[in-house]
């Protein structure tokens, strides 16, 4: 397709009439190009932008509803300063310089008393400001601890960037003609003759700047699935191979494919003899996992197992969609890295229609992942970061060791938090009672939002109000190292209130703090630095309006475009596609593919399991929300009015609960309600709950705190059992009871 090269703001009528992106706040990580229609300072409805290649017009009904967000009586207009005792709803509005003052003030008091390590900065899925948060912890604090909120193993995509980087340099997903402006008709581009769905619903999530509608266009085109999921999703309908697991057996399918793939001389040998190492362990490893094993594993029937290794091994080119769902078990980089040996293993790197390797060449900013000012951290400090002893391979402050310091002040306390782009208690933390002590230990805890939310109600000292998308001039590039995407500028189209933007409000505190390394004047003076390497100003981009898609070519391995030598192979000592991750040998962690029974399942804890004899999963994504996002808005809540907990209808007889019934959702850790929907989708041995919940409307003030405790599955979720690498952690993998609420419980 062509590009338009319309003006980024036009006179349409009565309207005025914007094209930008929303990624966010609120949103997801994609960058849909839009239409917005505003008359004044109203922004009044919302469309598709035709012209981008990335949507080509189409959206989800959260972008539509933006304009509902924008103008939420809801949203957080002025700074609010905490007058009564923390939880109790009581608020002063203050200005921003008074605000900053409290800011600098306990900072400056935090890093005399204890050292800049005091301060953490808490952060959610960050999107597009994830180097903001990082420049503002490493620059403006001095603090190493940057930490994921309260989130066990930040099981979010982290680990696949951190896997990927050790064990061939880049960042891969599905090919499915997303590097190029002209998509489908691209004529280097070929549909995948067959793609694996694993772990992910991206016909609702759109996860993490792929749209899941990309796929059914792939399928328009001739590509069939294979699709992975404890539950019967709408692309589960349609694949030619459903593998309904056992949620937590992941790396057991991952080996028992690499095992037929492998046995059955299924293999690409001539990409696994030139461009990849360690094959004759991973076959020895492989090796114990029979397809007759991995059914008594995983549930899931040896026949359909080897249907599926010989269909994907056999389909040239063919490729994997991964999820997040992987990374939500101890075990999740064991699986991670058994889905990359399988690309390796099949031939299917950085070909056309396979797994595409996306760097280098699309990252505008020239920044390390999530680390945008961490030269302005002493190494001395540095190597002082919240598990960087215990956890020599994660990157930053370890969440569940970040949660034990602010509970227990040991390594050492930490006094103040800032949090920005989370909602911990309604949303990422595991065990959130433990998180809303550690948050009320702190001695200063700020809050950034565009709503009051139960962390900020019941923790936060300094409330600061946030621009959304639609309220901020911004840049649409690569800061944190694997979310995808072509330049583009972001627009700002109201001014809400005093709402400031992510990026103004890091200059300006940046500016009170460490002044030097906060050299620029205003925003678009520092939007200009981080896109330099262009040759472009934010100005000139805004103008360009189009999206800038950097070159994109296949097999650069074999280019030398991947290594900074210029030589050819991947971007690692030995120049391979590593079947094994060198890193993990080096500390002593497994460094194969492996199974582990999760910590708490029918097979490890069987004594335990008759008390609370279901397998529980969580977090399957809404049409209506982005995690906890979105609640306010009554159009986004009628799609999904309540949380819902799938059951099948055989194991709801067994306990006598009705379709619609609220029900007790327990185990050993908590207990939470949502109400009962009845489904053949899943197996009568697993539920599957709502993540997320929290309720807007109803009392903010404790104990209420916005009804954030009735049915918050994360109470039946711990902390403390991430993987052995610091990563991954039980979010889909625990065991349950329900039973109905009734008066009496």
């Amino acid at each position: 397709m062509e590009l338009s090269n319309r003006p980024w703001r036009w006179e349409e009528g009565e309207y005025t009439v914007t094209r930008t992106l929303p990624w966010s706040g609120p949103g997801c990580h994609n960058q849909c190009g839009i239409l917005v229609y505003s008359k004044g300072n109203t922004v009044v409805k919302i469309e598709g932008d035709p012209d981008i290649p990335f949507n080509e017009g189409r959206l989800c009904v959260r972008c539509l509803s933006l304009s509902k967000v924008v103008h939420s009586p809801y949203r957080l207009t002025h700074p609010l300063k905490r007058v009564g005792e923390r939880g109790e709803d009581k608020w002063a509005k203050i200005s921003w310089d008074e605000a900053y003052d409290l800011i600098e003030q306990n900072a400056r008091k935090v890093q005399a008393e204890y050292g800049p390590e005091a301060i953490t900065v808490l952060t959610g899925t960050g999107r597009n400001i994830s180097h903001i948060l990082a420049k503002l912890c490493y620059s403006a604090f001095g603090s190493p601890n940057m930490s994921p909120a309260f989130f066990s193993g930040v099981a979010c995509y982290a680990p696949k960037l951190q896997l990927m980087l050790a064990t061939f340099g880049g960042f891969i997903w599905a090919d499915c003609s997303q590097m190029f402006p002209d998509r489908y008709d691209n004529p280097n581009w070929v549909p995948p003759k067959v793609m694996i769905i694993w772990g992910n619903n991206p016909v609702v999530s759109h996860p993490d700047s792929f749209m899941g509608y990309w796929i059914v266009e792939c399928m328009k085109r001739g590509t069939r699935l294979i699709v992975i999921d404890p539950r019967l999703t709408w692309l589960a309908s349609r694949a030619e191979v459903w593998l309904q697991l056992r949620p937590g057996t992941d790396p057991a399918i991952a080996l028992g494919l690499i095992n037929i793939i492998i046995s059955e001389g299924l293999y690409d040998g001539e990409f696994v003899d030139k461009w990849t190492d360690g094959f004759d362990a991973l076959r020895e490893r492989a090796s114990e996992y029979s397809p007759e094993r991995v059914e008594e594993i995983s549930w899931v029937p040896k026949e359909k197992l080897i249907k599926a290794a010989r269909l994907y091994a056999t389909s040239k080119p063919a490729a994997i969609q991964w999820g997040v769902a992987m990374e939500h078990h101890q075990a999740g980089m064991s699986t991670l890295l058994g889905v990359q040996d399988l690309w390796a293993l099949t031939g299917n790197v950085d070909v056309p229609g396979g797994n595409i390797i996306n760097r280098p060449g699309v990252d505008y900013a020239n920044l390390p992942p999530f680390a945008w000012g961490i030269e302005d951290v002493p190494r001395d400090t540095l190597r002082n970061t919240i598990g960087y002893k215990e956890f020599p391979f994660y990157k930053g402050a370890q969440p569940d060791l970040m949660a034990e310091a602010m509970l227990t002040g040991k390594p050492y306390p930490i006094k103040m938090a800032w949090m920005q782009a989370t909602n911990p208690l309604a949303c990422t933390g595991a065990d959130p009672k433990s998180a809303y002590q550690a948050l009320r230990n702190c001695d200063f805890v700020v809050d950034v939002d565009l709503f009051m939310t139960p962390s900020a109600m019941a923790c936060a000292d300094l409330v600061l109000p946030a621009a959304s998308v639609l309220e901020r001039d911004s840049v649409r590039a690569e800061f944190v190292g694997g979310w995808w995407g072509p330049l583009r500028a972001v627009n700002k189209v109201v001014q809400i209130g005093e709402c400031k933007s992510d990026e103004q409000i890091l200059l300006e505190v940046g500016k009170r703090l460490n002044p030097e390394s906060f050299p620029w004047d205003n925003v678009e003076q520092m939007l200009d630095w981080l896109i330099r390497d262009t040759g472009m100003t934010f100005s000139e981009l805004r103008e360009r309006c189009d999206p800038v898609y950097a070159p994109f070519h296949y097999r650069k391995y074999e280019e030398g475009l991947l290594r900074r030598d210029g030589q050819p192979g991947f971007r690692t000592s030995n120049g391979k596609f590593n079947l094994y991750v060198p890193a993990f040998e080096k500390i002593g962690i497994d460094h194969l593919p492996y199974y582990e029974e999760p910590f708490q399942s029918p097979v490890s804890t069987p004594e335990l399991s008759e008390e609370y004899p279901l397998v529980l999963t969580t977090g399957a994504r809404s049409w209506g929300f982005f995690h906890s996002e979105h609640r306010q808005i009554p159009q986004l809540r009628e799609i999904d009015p309540d949380p819902e907990v799938e059951i099948h209808p055989d194991t709801a007889a067994e306990v006598g609960i009705e379709d619609g019934d609220w029900v007790w959702i327990e185990n050993n850790y908590g207990r939470c309600k949502q109400r009962a929907k009845l489904t053949l989708t899943i197996d009568p041995r697993v539920v599957h709950a709502k993540h997320g919940w929290w309720y807007p409307v109803r009392e903010g003030a404790e104990p209420s705190l916005f009804g954030v405790w009735d049915s918050n599955i994360n109470q039946l979720l711990p902390s403390g059992y991430q993987g052995p690498s610091g990563y991954c952690a039980p979010y889909k993998s625990l065991i349950c009871k329900v039973y109905r609420v009734s008066s009496k419980s």
